[in-house]
């Protein structure tokens, strides 16, 4: 059962990749790669210590780990990187982070 449910996973994923996805440029110094991202977001809700409520959204890009290539090595993504996204002819750039101590 667990081989029918791995196939069924990754042919989901090559259907995300091929259908929801949309060029950005991942940055990190002066280097740079195109990347096809799929863009989401996430909101976290977090109560501090007197009990008010603070809520954040961030802006998701899932990208495949493999497309992930800086100076021709493989290379997870780190706090600090940039991505750029083109929307018509603007282009927006998002820094690369996570709240609290989960990893970018």
């Amino acid at each position: 059962m667990s081989g029918l449910l791995e196939k069924g996973s990754n042919w989901l994923e090559d259907q995300r990749h091929t259908h929801l996805t949309r060029t950005v440029v991942y940055q990190r110094g002066g280097e740079s790669v195109e990347v096809a991202a799929t863009v989401g977001r996430t909101v976290f809700e977090q109560a501090d210590e007197f009990g008010v409520i603070h809520r954040t959204e961030s802006r998701d890009f899932l990208v495949r780990a493999a497309d992930l290539v800086l100076a021709g090595n493989q290379t997870p993504p780190k706090a600090g990187d940039w991505i750029r996204e083109p929307a018509g002819d603007q282009t927006f750039v998002y820094e690369v982070m996570a709240p609290g101590n989960e990893p970018p």
